[in-house]
């Protein structure tokens, strides 16, 4: 029962999605009909409100993270774990979207952070260098999703680095059309202004 309140509790602080409400906040209206249609941190960022966007990304980051910490605290290691998957999916698939939500990058990350800090760092090292050098948010996240679960098997344990696969798994299947898009060498560049949703 103790695991069930955790994984319920961990999905609606994921669900909480927080691009939407920063964007109503800074008034840049629906988040969902500007750029890729996205309610992330990226998304937000295509507006040119650079607070928004960096607020969306550290509280995106942080329910993941809040999750994590708070379930080992409470109830120990394999509940910690527990609540980063639903705290994923809460993101995902958001009970106050009508479980639509955003691609979990931020969360992925927050949460990686708070399960183990030296596998949270690569990832977000990984991130970086791939976004610095490709300027594509979409390929950061795939690079940084797909060595994550090598990093968590060498820096934490490998019952985390199937967790973590779970994890990174979702983070593809989320990112279907950007995948396409990359491709395509039609994916939006970071930074990139868009006014109106993207097909």
């Amino acid at each position: 029962m103790i695991y069930l309140v955790v994984a319920v509790l961990a999905y609606l602080l994921g669900s909480i999605p927080f691009g939407l409400v920063m964007a109503r906040v800074f008034g840049l209206g629906d988040i969902r009909k500007i750029g890729s249609g996205n309610i992330g941190a990226t998304n937000v960022l295509r507006t040119g409100n650079k607070p928004a966007a960096a607020l969306t990304l550290v509280l995106d980051a942080g329910k993941g993270a809040a999750a994590v910490v708070c379930a080992r605290a409470l109830v120990g290691e394999d509940a910690a774990g527990l609540a980063g998957l639903f705290a994923m999916l809460g993101h995902l698939y958001s009970v106050f979207l009508k479980f639509n939500g955003g691609k979990g990058v931020a969360t992925f990350l927050g949460t990686l952070l708070a399960l183990s800090f030296p596998v949270g760092l690569a990832a977000c090292a990984t991130w970086l260098v791939v976004a610095v050098v490709a300027r594509y948010s979409s390929l950061a996240a795939l690079v940084a999703a797909a060595l994550s679960p090598v990093f968590t098997y060498i820096f934490y344990n490998r019952q985390g680095a199937v967790l973590v696969l779970l994890l990174a798994a979702l983070i593809f299947y989320r990112h279907g059309a950007n995948i396409r898009r990359l491709l395509d060498r039609t994916e939006s560049r970071i930074g990139q202004k868009a006014h109106s949703k993207e097909e």
